[in-house]
């Protein structure tokens, strides 16, 4: 192999670790299972295979809370579906018919409501089918059911836990450090959009999707992360309060937004061009540290330069008042520049907790460090 062939070969193994990762557990987590099944002479079980595979997610709690609703799922349909193989008769295609209108309409119905049991239709349709063509009886197929699901989520959760561990934790802080990113991307449209000559934001609607994307996963990740603090898996913060302050953080760039939906007056231009130039450049300075403060889960860097510059920026708007250059305005025009400001100063106090969040996930590591030395 050459040279640069090594090369892309190396940066592409380094830039899909984590897929490579997952990869891994889920193949050590099928084997084990198909391992296990034969040890315990299981009659279906390639069901704890499945089980296993479908189990591994790609952090610790995913996995866990996937199990949690594969094993609820399993055993209300198991215990259903061979309460209706008992005592519904399903001798003829008639018989049969109506007791699978029978196992499914509940079930489905509980399925609607709390997705947690989304596979519990479907356990019971295995159960009660397959005792149709087996020498198990209802209550002993459902109990095989059971324990092979239950057998493939352990399986699952243990390799989780132990071979190449992906904590939610970590895949959180990424997902906010995309976010974040993305909000310095979005600042810099924006205030460039406030200081031409003319037409509106460019490339922001992409911005926004993405946005919107990497927020979601930010939510599941904080989703698994809860479910790994509940566990006692892991001592990490709270993360609902870095989700709330992404929110507002991202409330306060649609504030924004609205106000530089054009160029400003040509007079006002002028005079707010540099104090804007400067909040785009400090802001999307800071943004983009607290990006990779995340990430790497280091401590946050300083707002002083946004500060100061945000600072600027008001007093040059109390200038503009006191010359009366704001009065002759268009409403339209006032009311954007008195938004902008109070969008200004909410992001400056979001800013705050953003920071506070980013130090928080930076503690943490630390003592983590700490204890690891100690240890």
């Amino acid at each position: 192999m050459t040279l640069p062939a090594a090369s892309q070969l190396r940066d592409w193994l380094v830039n899909r670790r984590a897929e490579l990762r997952l990869a891994l557990r889920v193949t050590i987590a099928g084997a084990v299972a198909f391992i296990l099944a034969h040890a315990f002479s299981l009659t279906q079980g390639y069901w704890a295979v499945i089980t296993a595979v479908i189990v591994m997610q790609a952090s610790v709690g995913g996995s866990l809370k996937a199990a949690i609703d594969r094993f609820l799922g399993t055993f209300a349909g198991a215990l259903y579906g061979a309460a209706v193989a008992a005592f519904i008769p399903h001798g003829s295609v008639v018989q049969l018919g109506g007791a699978v209108v029978a196992a499914l309409a509940p079930l489905a119905f509980l399925a609607a409501v709390r997705t947690s049991f989304r596979v519990a239709p479907i356990t019971a349709l295995i159960v009660l089918l397959g005792t149709s063509v087996q020498t198990l009886g209802p209550l002993a197929s459902a109990i095989e059911r059971v324990f092979e699901i239950t057998l493939g989520n352990v399986v699952g959760v243990t390799v989780a836990l132990f071979v190449l561990p992906a904590r939610a934790h970590t895949l959180l802080t990424e997902s906010a450090a995309q976010v974040v990113r993305l909000n310095a991307q979005l600042m810099a449209a924006l205030m460039n959009a406030l200081v031409a000559e003319s037409g509106g934001p460019v490339g922001v609607a992409p911005l926004h999707a993405s946005i919107r994307a990497s927020l979601k996963q930010v939510e599941t990740a904080a989703d698994e992360a809860s479910r790994e603090r509940k566990t006692h898996l892991t001592d990490a913060p709270d993360p609902e309060p870095l989700v709330r302050t992404l929110y507002r953080v991202r409330h306060d760039f649609v504030m924004i937004g609205r106000a530089a939906s054009g160029p400003l007056p040509g007079a006002l231009r002028d005079r707010l061009q540099p104090f804007i130039l400067t909040i785009r450049d400090t802001a999307c300075a800071l943004l983009t540290e607290l990006g990779d403060a995340l990430q790497m889960r280091a401590p946050p860097p300083t707002s002083d330069a946004i500060d100061a510059s945000l600072a600027d920026y008001a007093k040059e708007m109390d200038a503009l008042r006191t010359e009366h250059l704001i009065e002759d305005l268009p409403s339209d025009a006032i009311g954007r520049l008195y938004a902008l400001q109070f969008a200004f100063e909410q992001f400056r106090q979001d800013l705050d907790d953003l920071t506070a969040r980013t130090h928080e996930m930076a503690l943490r590591d630390r003592r983590d460090g700490e204890t690891g030395e100690a240890s």
